[in-house]
């Protein structure tokens, strides 16, 4: 069974013909990541229509922080409209390297927008509390050739991480901050 929010949230994104959110592969590996003893402060990079956010939420024990930031200032309404009910969730509009930075460190970590761009690997593993947990999504399974993303998070030295197939054409990427 899909927790309700997750299924408000996917209608949400269907009706604005949105594709970009998670799949439910990667969904039900945050919920499980969200439900793991210790998360205290956890964050997303990329919001969308809130999708990750739900069920991440989702399995958040009460209490806990939730900070997700959106670029885009109509995702980010959409989104805050979603979780209105929930004081715990924060959606941040406006470039996560500006808000989410005075909101960390965080235990657990989506990672789920602008991974493509080297620099900001080094960023958000800056937001990580020592044994924080990144997930990194949508990467495409048995890539050759140059892949900046993957030798960042799967050769540093202050992560350990591993590359997990979620689906026959998906692949992620789990670190943890050392």
């Amino acid at each position: 069974m899909l927790p309700p929010l997750v299924l408000r949230a996917e209608a949400l994104a269907a009706e604005r013909g949105f594709a970009r959110s998670c799949t439910r592969e990667v969904g039900r590996l945050l919920h499980l990541l969200a439900a793991s003893r210790g998360r205290e402060r956890v964050a997303e990079l990329g919001t969308g229509y809130g999708v990750g956010s739900a069920w991440i939420v989702s399995a958040l024990r009460p209490q806990t922080p939730f900070f997700t930031a959106e670029l885009d200032p109509e995702l980010g309404a959409a989104a805050s409209e979603l979780f209105r009910d929930d004081p715990n969730v924060h959606v941040l509009v406006g470039d996560w390297r500006d808000t989410l930075p005075l909101e960390a460190p965080f235990d657990l970590l989506f990672f789920d927008a602008a991974k493509q761009e080297p620099e900001n690997a080094e960023l958000a593993l800056g937001l990580l509390a020592p044994g924080g947990i990144a997930l990194l999504d949508d990467l495409t399974p048995g890539r050759t050739g140059s892949d900046p993303v993957r030798e960042f998070w799967l050769a540093d030295e202050r992560v350990a991480a591993v590359e997990l197939l979620t689906a026959p054409s998906e692949a992620a990427i789990l670190a943890v901050r050392l």
